[in-house]
C-alpha cells in the first residue's frame, strides 16, 4: 500500500535538534564525533544541517 501524500507533518528537517537524541547520534556516528563535539556543532551552526555537514566535510578533505 502506498503512502498518502496529503498527509505531511510540518517539521523542518533541514535542522538538527539537540533534544532528540537520535539526531545527535547520526551525527556522531556519520563523522566519528564524541556527543560534546556533535553538541557544539548544532549549537554554532543554529542546527542548520547543511551547515554542520559543510564545516565538517571541508575538515575531512
Amino acid at each position: 500500500m502506498s503512502d498518502d501524500k496529503s498527509k505531511t507533518d510540518y517539521r523542518d528537517r533541514s535542522k538538527a535538534s539537540v533534544s532528540e537524541d537520535y539526531e545527535v547520534q547520526y551525527i556522531m556516528s556519520r563523522y566519528d564525533l564524541t556527543r560534546n563535539r556533535a553538541l557544539e556543532l548544532i549549537a554554532k551552526h543554529g542546527g542548520n544541517r547543511k551547515k554542520i555537514e559543510q564545516e565538517l566535510d571541508a575538515v575531512n578533505i
